[in-house]
């Protein structure tokens, strides 16, 4: 696969790494960009550019992420990207996991050794409003941002040691008031990424194409 290359978010390299073969190159981009979905597409659209060639495929370690893929130019290369709404469905194996487990808690709010790492969300984010704003009004704030969630869940993939980030995610659900839970994950969605086959589960996009919205809404 020496003409291969990775492109993944912070959050999902994590589940990638071990299993890349040796001499895969690999490049991580910011968790902070999927904060605005035109700047995560304009970064993944330079990178691209930039990588190919050499490489003739990449693939994405992302999803459809809030529409921030389409529209991405397979410029010089063939783009693979898993045919899921975000990096959960990564974490647990497939999408129609997610969806299960979407059905059955709504009200979920997932947590991997990626994103506890990447220091995002809201967790993160209450200790600096504390330190704007005081603790009354982070609070506030922050029990709005979670005011639809009653379950933190832990997804264990199995990849790596998760007794340190199982008692951040203990400590965390019993300060925001959360249901605590550890899911199994998967790590079958990630092994199909790096090694194939790229079958229905993905979009694959043959070079000088685009990404289009049909490509994830297929009938």
């Amino acid at each position: 696969m020496s003409s291969t290359k990775v492109i993944a978010c912070a959050t999902v390299i994590e589940e990638m790494l071990p299993l890349l073969p040796p001499g895969v190159d690999h490049q991580v981009l910011d968790f902070g960009l999927h904060v605005n979905p035109e700047s995560l597409k304009r970064v993944l659209q330079e990178t691209i550019d930039a990588s190919a060639p050499p490489a003739e495929t990449i693939i994405l370690g992302y999803g459809l992420c809030s529409q921030a893929v389409i529209g991405l130019q397979a410029n010089g290369c063939t783009l693979v990207i898993p045919h899921v709404d975000d990096c959960i469905a990564i974490f647990l194996g497939s999408g129609e996991v997610y969806r299960q487990q979407f059905r059955a808690e709504p009200g979920t709010y997932y947590l991997t050794k990626g994103w506890i790492e990447a220091g995002d969300g809201p967790f993160a984010e209450h200790d600096r409003l504390v330190a704007r704003y005081g603790q009354e009004k982070a609070e506030w704030v922050t029990q709005q941002m979670l005011k639809n969630y009653t379950r933190l869940a832990l997804i264990n993939t199995g990849q790596y040691e998760l007794e340190r980030y199982r008692a951040y995610a203990r400590r965390t659900a019993t300060r925001f008031g959360l249901r605590y839970e550890e899911i199994a994950g998967s790590t079958a969605l990630v092994k199909k990424m790096v090694h194939g086959p790229w079958d229905e589960e993905f979009v694959v996009v043959s070079p000088g194409e685009a990404v289009c919205y049909e490509h994830f809404f297929r009938a």
